[in-house]
């Protein structure tokens, strides 16, 4: 059964491959991925520090809800979850998405959303590496590997772990 999959992301500093690879993924296993972003338009991707494509936006985070998706993924990059902490309404998505149980998956960086959502208290889970204090000090068990999964949430590190990723955000579509 196909199920409608919301990557969120900031208008710009999305590191490409976290959002590309993971988009083709979901849609090779015939599932609908949807852009989310605080704003309409165009989204910015780099590789690493310069820019890559642009990507046209589908809806605003404003305009949906976490009932419309069967799961979230948060691309990482370090300017796109740190835009995306300051924008309460994708952190209220982010953190009523957490709440539902349904399937969350954040790479790299990403995982600064999810503190800003308090989402990440008593929770196993990994990032880039200097992601882990800010973890830790929300009340997080930050590991180093490929991917954690620790309930409706699944993390992995880095671009390098994007086969391992991909393979457990698709496990959780199941």
């Amino acid at each position: 059964m196909s199920k409608k999959i919301a990557f969120l992301v900031a208008a710009e500093g999305i590191e490409r491959v976290e959002l590309t690879e993971p988009w083709d993924a979901v849609k090779a296993a015939g599932h609908e991925p949807v852009l989310l972003s605080p704003e309409t338009g165009e989204v910015q991707t780099f590789d690493h520090l310069t820019a890559a494509e642009k990507r046209p936006v589908d809806q605003a985070v404003g305009d949906v809800a976490v009932d419309d998706f069967d799961a979230l993924v948060l691309p990482g990059g370090v300017a796109n979850p740190d835009a995306l902490r300051t924008d309460a309404t994708a952190v209220a998505f982010v953190k009523d998405f957490m709440i539902s149980g349904k399937p969350v998956a954040a790479i790299c960086h990403a995982p600064w959303t999810l503190v800003e959502a308090d989402a990440v208290r008593g929770r196993r889970l990994t990032s880039w590496p200097s992601v882990q204090t800010d973890l830790r000090n929300a009340g997080a068990d930050w590991v180093d590997e490929e991917v954690v999964v620790d309930g409706n949430l699944i993390t992995s590190r880095n671009p390098d772990d994007l086969p391992a990723f991909n393979k457990t955000l698709l496990e959780a579509l199941k």
